[in-house]
């Protein structure tokens, strides 16, 4: 299980998980709970330059559908193509196996959230 005090957080929803220069990226439960039954996600191909900020992919539930945001400036070295063929496993599990992609990043930016102001964000 993620140990979620230790994730970073931006106010889009998505949480960062930093091992070195790679950021793991999801959404937040809270999130996943908005959006209703995940049907479809639509993630960045490995290689892809991401800039933060901008759209990178998309989710579809049965209510909406979200943009994807890139928290971070990098690289894409891995998108969750499990996550892709069972979009379902962002609502199973979005801090475990309904991660998204991992980015090799040079910084992160300084506007993310730990996670008591995220938790204060979403009361």
């Amino acid at each position: 299980m993620t140990d979620q005090t230790a994730l970073k957080y931006t106010a889009e929803h998505e949480w960062i998980a930093v091992d070195g220069d790679i950021a793991t990226v999801g959404i937040t439960d809270y999130a996943a709970g908005k959006l209703g039954d995940v049907v479809y996600v639509e993630l960045p191909d490995a290689g892809s330059t991401l800039t933060a900020g901008t759209v990178v992919g998309e989710i579809e539930s049965t209510k909406s559908v979200g943009e994807l945001f890139a928290p971070v400036d990098g690289e894409v070295v891995e998108a969750n193509r499990a996550v892709v063929d069972a979009p379902e496993l962002v609502n199973s599990d979005p801090f475990g196996a309904g991660w998204l992609v991992k980015v090799r990043f040079t910084a992160l930016p300084g506007d993310l959230l730990d996670h008591a102001e995220y938790r204060a964000l979403t009361a």
